[in-house]
């Protein structure tokens, strides 16, 4: 029997998650958290096979969780899901140590398929994210200039250039509004901006909302 964790902030994503998975005789959702803070208690009870990790959660993003997963002890194998397209997160989340990346918005039955084959120890990855790590490797100097953001800095121009407040931002990712400001220069500086408008601007022409 494989067994899963699911954690995402969204008792309705959870929900229709672990509705997917029973649908298998051979999975077994043994655990689900919120939180980073909720995760670890989990798994301090309830080792798992595979760990169902949402990239964009409040307080610590996913990313930042797959690192402190990997300081801790025995590596978890843990298979990101995201709202955001493959080329937003996909190679990030590999670079970083997971396992696998599934958007939330495909076929369910692509879940099941992910997670048999990183219970078996094997990567899961798309034909979309396998086509974009063949562009990267072909082009590396080619790189985006957004590619430089940490995964705070990227949440934080994709929801500045959906048009949401500092102050929502801030209550969204459980942060201060002066470090979200932090973010926000860093991003300008980094991308060689002047404003929100061009944030805006430059993330539309890039996909990135």
């Amino acid at each position: 029997m494989i067994k899963v964790v699911l954690c995402d902030d969204h008792a309705v994503v959870r929900r229709g998650v672990r509705d997917t998975l029973s649908e298998a005789t051979d999975i077994q959702v043994v655990g689900e958290a919120d939180s980073y803070a909720n995760l670890r208690e989990v798994l301090r009870k309830q080792p798992c096979d595979v760990l169902l990790l949402d990239v964009n959660l409040p307080g610590r993003s996913g990313l930042e969780i797959l690192a402190s997963l990997a300081e801790q002890g025995p590596p978890v194998k843990a298979l990101m899901v995201s709202m955001y397209p493959e080329d937003q997160y996909a190679i990030r989340c590999l670079k970083a140590g997971a396992v696998g990346y599934l958007n939330k918005a495909g076929d369910p039955a692509e879940l099941l398929v992910a997670v048999r084959a990183v219970s078996q120890g094997r990567k899961y990855i798309t034909p979309q994210i396998a086509e974009l790590l063949a562009n990267n490797l072909a082009a590396p100097a080619a790189e985006e200039l957004h590619s430089t953001l940490s995964e705070r800095e990227l949440q934080t121009l994709q929801k500045i250039a959906s048009g949401k407040k500092l102050s929502q931002i801030a209550e969204e990712l459980m942060l201060s509004p002066k470090t979200v400001s932090v973010y926000r220069a860093r991003v300008l500086e980094k991308l060689g901006l002047a404003n929100n408008a061009e944030m805006t601007v430059y993330a539309i022409r890039n996909g990135i909302v």
